[in-house]
C-alpha cells in the first residue's frame, strides 16, 4: 500500500488534535458555567454587601436595621434587584433553551423525516437485496445443471466418440475382408472362366473328333455302297442318315438327337467365355 500524501497525513493530525483537545470540553463547559455562577454570586454579594455598608444604624442599639422594616431599605432594594437580575438572567436562559427546544424540535423532524426516508431505502435495498439473493440462488441451480448437463453431455460424447472408433475399426477390417473377397472372387472367377474355357475347348474337339469319326464313316458306306450295286442300296442309305447312337445329321451341318434336341456339340460351340 502506497505512503499517504502530506495532506492526508495533515488531516489526520488534525483529527488527532481536535479529539484530544475536545476530550475535556465538557469538563471546561461546566468550569465555565461554575465561573459564570460564581461571578454572578460574587456580584450579589457585592451589591448585598454594599447595600449592608449604606444602611442606617439602628438607634437603639448597635445592630445593623432589619431588613423590610421600611420602604427605602436598601438591601431590599438591592436583593430585589438582584433577584430581578436572577430572573431576566433565567429568562435569558429560557428563552435560548425554548429556541434550542424548537431548532431541535425542526431538527427532529427533519432527522425523522430523513430516518423514514432512510428506512424506505433501506426496506427497498432490502427488498432488492433478497431478489438478488433469490435470483443467485436460482443462477447457482442454473449453473449446477448446466453443469451437470455438460458433464453428462461429454460422458455421452466420448461414449459416442468411443463408438465411433469401435465402428470405424469394423468397418476397416470389413473394408479389408471385403478387398480380400474380392480378390479371391476375382481368382475364383478367372479359375472357373479357365475351367469352362478348357471345358469348351474339350468338347470343341471332342466334336470335331465326332464329326472327323463321321466323315470317315459316311466315306467308308459311300465306298462299300459303290461296291455292293443297287440291289442294295436302300440299307447303305438309312445307315447313312443314322449313327448307332440315334442321332441325325441336318442338311445345315448340324448334329440332332432323334428326338430332336440339339447334340453337346452344338450347345458347346455357342458357350460364351463367361459361361
Amino acid at each position: 500500500m502506497a505512503e499517504p500524501s502530506w495532506q492526508e497525513t495533515l488531516r489526520l493530525r488534525l483529527v488527532e488534535r481536535n479529539a484530544r483537545e475536545s476530550s475535556y470540553a465538557p469538563v471546561i463547559e461546566q468550569y465555565r458555567r461554575l465561573a459564570q455562577q460564581t461571578k454572578l454570586l460574587k456580584e450579589r454579594n457585592g451589591s448585598l454587601l454594599r447595600a449592608m455598608g449604606n444602611a442606617r444604624p439602628n438607634p437603639s442599639s448597635s445592630t445593623v436595621f432589619v431588613p423590610g422594616t421600611g420602604e427605602d431599605n436598601p438591601v431590599r432594594a438591592a436583593y430585589i434587584a438582584s433577584l430581578e437580575s436572577q430572573i431576566s438572567s433565567l429568562r435569558d436562559e429560557l428563552a435560548t433553551v425554548y429556541k434550542t427546544q424548537g431548532q431541535n424540535a425542526q431538527r427532529l423532524l427533519a432527522m425523522n423525516e430523513t430516518l423514514r426516508e432512510k428506512e424506505e431505502l433501506s426496506r427497498l435495498d432490502s427488498e432488492n437485496l433478497r431478489k438478488c439473493r433469490d435470483e443467485i440462488t436460482v443462477l447457482r441451480k442454473k449453473v449446477e445443471q448446466h453443469g451437470e448437463l455438460m458433464a453428462e453431455k461429454d460422458r455421452t460424447a466420448q461414449i459416442l466418440h468411443d463408438e465411433i472408433n469401435t465402428l470405424q475399426l469394423e468397418l476397416s477390417q470389413i473394408e479389408e475382408r471385403n478387398q480380400t473377397l474380392t480378390k479371391d472372387n476375382a481368382k475364383l472367377l478367372q479359375r472357373w472362366l479357365d475351367a469352362k474355357q478348357a471345358e469348351v475347348n474339350r468338347m470343341n474337339e471332342a466334336n470335331q473328333f465326332y464329326e472327323d469319326m463321321q466323315t470317315r464313316r459316311q466315306t467308308s458306306q459311300d465306298s462299300h455302297v459303290g461296291a455292293n450295286g443297287d440291289g442294295s442300296s436302300d440299307s447303305p442309305a438309312a445307315n447313312a442318315n443314322g449313327s448307332g447312337n440315334g442321332e441325325e445329321r441336318t442338311e445345315t451341318g448340324s448334329t440332332t438327337t432323334t428326338d430332336g434336341t440339339p447334340s453337346h456339340a452344338e450347345t458347346d460351340v455357342n458357350l460364351t467365355p463367361n459361361g
